[in-house]
């Protein structure tokens, strides 16, 4: 039965992977699932349950899908390639540095797909518009997406799962992880700065004008509010999916009026398939942690806050993650550090399942989605450039990341 539960992993992961005559995720997850339950090795109380506890963080996937679709309709990525067109000055370097933090900023208040999905576009264009070489930006869209995330607790779904584990505050979290992630974007410039010197280096073509497209301060202000939302409903104990759904639903309101979108894409963009997805993957998961993987995988988790063992933590973390994706290693690792995981070790934890994925095309969803969007527009991603650009960030990102939470925890007790 092991057996049979790892197999059924493994064919729903290569289905997210590969997706066969681009079919979605969901068309390998959902039939796993049921095959779970048919065959016994999950009860459908325990699947059940599994649902429940996933339920919320899905809700808030939804929700915040939703959030950027409405944030792109309203113009906020138009403009926010304006801004990178005008403040480079027809400068690749400067260029690459403004990208950098938009996409750390993006993927900590929209979440990583947002970054991928929206912000990697509009950056092509401004580099190619800028006569700039558009790998280096790209990339630097890819990578902050995975490091980015590490910030704020609605930038990945596995800092969601990762919050609920630990308990802490939306500020909390934040706190605690503040310096990890400075630590990281350190790290992502100086490795990525070296990896593309090359196309950095060369000179730009003239550029045009910039294009300046007017701030939309309607959805910029709804952005504010959700993200002030999110930290002042934390220590309420209320769920952040209602924040994001209310302000979903105000700028919905607007975005839809104006007919800068339809009611039909704003429910498309909530990805309903994605999130059904997600939750077959976590009985799945739950299925696989059962019958023996969690308590191997405890069995190899090294014990306490310890800077060694946060370390440990962390690249046992990068290696699952790049091996079975960080969203399954998340779940696992997760259950295999029992009911009461100390904080520290649960966000080591995430350090290694966000930074881990830059390393392979296949540690993480966002990074095959991202591969997706530049084949798309015809912009190559050789798999050599990325095995590359993950060594020069990805090792020394998960120590510094590690020294620094283990700085943080140590100060403040």
């Amino acid at each position: 039965m092991t057996v049979l539960a790892v197999a059924l992993l493994g064919v729903v992961l290569v289905g997210a992977v590969t997706r066969p005559r681009g079919l979605p995720e969901a068309s390998a997850a959902i039939p796993a699932a049921v095959v779970v339950l048919a065959v016994g090795l999950l009860s459908p109380q325990r699947a059940w349950a599994e649902v429940a506890e996933l339920g919320p963080t899905v809700g808030f996937l939804a929700a915040v899908l939703v959030l950027a679709h409405l944030a792109d309709a309203e113009g906020v990525f138009r403009w926010a390639g304006g801004e990178l067109a005008r403040h480079s000055r027809g400068r690749p370097q400067r260029l690459f540095l403004l990208v950098l933090l938009t996409a750390a900023v993006t993927t900590a208040v929209l979440s990583l797909d947002a970054t991928v999905v929206l912000l990697t576009p509009v950056v092509l264009d401004t580099a190619r518009r800028l006569g700039a070489r558009p790998a280096p930006h790209a990339f630097a869209c890819a990578h902050l997406a995975n490091s980015g995330s590490l910030l704020l607790p609605v930038a990945n779904l596995t800092n969601l799962l990762a919050l609920k584990a630990t308990g802490l505050t939306f500020l909390g979290f934040a706190g605690l992880m503040l310096l990890p992630q400075l630590a990281v974007l350190v790290v992502e410039y100086v490795g990525l700065r070296l990896v593309f010197r090359t196309d950095l280096a060369a000179p730009a073509e003239e550029p045009p004008a910039p294009e300046e497209p007017p701030l939309p301060r309607f959805a910029v202000a709804v952005l504010a509010l959700t993200l002030a939302g999110f930290a002042a409903s934390s220590p309420l104990g209320i769920e952040p999916v209602w924040v994001a759904v209310a302000g979903a639903l105000v700028l919905a309101a607007r975005t839809v009026a104006t007919r800068r979108t339809r009611v039909l894409d704003v429910l498309l963009a909530a990805s309903p398939l994605f999130c059904l997805f997600v939750l077959a993957l976590g009985v799945v998961v739950a299925a696989v942690t059962d019958r023996g993987l969690g308590d191997l995988v405890a069995g190899l988790l090294p014990a306490g806050t310890s800077f060694p063992a946060l370390l440990g933590l962390a690249a046992i973390a990068a290696v699952l993650a790049n091996v079975v994706n960080n969203l399954p290693a998340t779940l696992v690792l997760l259950a295999a550090l029992g009911p009461t995981p100390a904080t520290g070790a649960v966000l080591a934890v995430l350090i290694g399942v966000n930074i881990g994925p830059n390393l392979t095309p296949v540690g993480s969803l966002a990074t095959l989605l991202w591969r997706r969007v530049l084949a798309a527009r015809e912009t190559p991603a050789p798999l050599g450039t990325f095995t590359v650009a993950g060594l020069a960030t990805v090792p020394l990102g998960v120590v510094s990341a590690v020294a620094a939470l283990w700085l943080t925890l140590t100060l403040t007790g």
